[in-house]
């Protein structure tokens, strides 16, 4: 039996024939299953018809495998959260072609969203429900073909306790809703009834995936997408760093996730569901960094196309010191910024009901 297939046994079993210093070793969870848009993105975009792709330099400048197609300069959150898992990175969803590996996917996929027309002025991406079907062909004929030798019994403790995080809804605005000369979206809806059509949709996912299994899942807040600078750099706005009116329309989405996540694991049973509550923390170190150890919260450490409010021109060497940086692009963070956020969610109380390291022990 090969060494994968041992890890995803359960830990009942090792505890008995493993010695005390190799169950150490082990990890947390059986596998982690990653969804959302491009600040999850570890390479599915790379293998899509779309401008949306991160697969070039400066991109992965301070990434130990170089340009993987991840929308930073290094490590994202669900590369953390993995390794404090003691878990391998868990590999893009479209580079996988032999087997499915039993320690998780990556189904996330940069420019898309939760509602399925979102992102796709910039070509073809993995809408959220798109993500959720790879997901179930993963579980079809992958992860059932490998446990053909075992109990169903046995898979379903498998996923009950891998873990499933979710990074989506941002691009929902800046991709749609804020695009009116695109979208008609936000003459549709106002920003309420926009943002709980947003969670009626997330819903129904989040349903299809505890049907297929999953019991632990984390939905990130949306970040203040009105303080970056794609945002700050176009529209104008008051005295301050951030263009308030649109955080304010963002908030009425991360509003209605703390009751709406709370519901689902009142009526799913044997679900948990988590709110990293992430937006605050972005927000606190946009306009206090040096008390997260940062220097520059207002400009992207590489240069970017149309005077700050893009993505990386390629090839063009970026800030020297990105660890002391927020920001890497107009849209996404360091991996400083990165590690500080899954830290958090890790350890600290930006989680909650719980954090990871009380959620893998339940």
């Amino acid at each position: 039996m090969s060494t994968i297939m041992l890890i995803s046994m359960s830990f009942i079993f090792f505890l008995h024939v493993l010695p005390a210093a190799m169950i150490q070793s082990l990890p947390l969870a059986p596998a982690l299953y990653v969804f959302g848009d491009s600040l999850f993105d570890s390479g599915n975009n790379n293998l899509l018809p779309t401008v949306a792709k991160a697969d070039y330099l400066p991109y992965g400048v301070n990434f130990a495998k170089g340009v993987t197609g991840r929308f930073t300069n290094g490590k994202t959150i669900a590369d953390f959260i993995a390794e404090f898992l003691g878990l391998p990175y868990s590999p893009p969803f479209m580079s996988i072609r032999i087997s499915t590996p039993l320690t998780g996917l990556n189904y996330a996929s940069g420019s898309c969203g939760i509602l399925p027309e979102t992102g796709n002025l910039y070509g073809k991406c993995l809408n959220l429900n798109e993500q959720i079907n790879l997901f179930e062909r993963t579980v079809k004929s992958g992860l059932e073909r490998q446990y053909l030798n075992m109990s169903s019994n046995e898979l379903s403790d498998y996923l009950s306790k891998s873990i499933f995080i979710f990074s989506v809804g941002s691009n929902d605005y800046l991709n749609n809703y804020l695009e009116p000369n695109v979208y008609d979206t936000s003459k549709r809806y106002p920003p309420q009834p926009f943002a709980q059509f947003l969670v009626d949709t997330l819903s129904k996912v989040f349903q299809r995936l505890y049907n297929l299994g999953g019991r632990k899942i984390i939905m990130f807040e949306i970040g203040p997408i009105g303080c970056i600078p794609s945002i700050t750099r176009k529209k104008k706005h008051n005295a301050g760093q951030c263009v308030e009116e649109t955080n304010q329309i963002v908030s009425f989405f991360n509003q209605r996730l703390p009751a709406f996540l709370n519901n689902l694991t009142s009526t799913l049973r044997g679900s948990t569901f988590i709110l990293a509550q992430a937006n605050f923390l972005g927000y606190d170190a946009i306009i206090n960094p040096s008390k997260y150890g940062l220097e520059d919260s207002n400009s992207p450490c590489c240069t970017t196309w149309a005077n700050g409010t893009s993505g990386c021109i390629p090839f063009i060497t970026p800030c020297l010191h990105a660890y002391k940086n927020f920001f890497w692009d107009a849209f996404h963070l360091t991996e400083a910024a990165y590690s500080l956020i899954a830290t958090r969610c890790f350890n600290d109380s930006i989680c909650s009901p719980f954090n990871i390291k009380e959620l893998v022990r339940m």
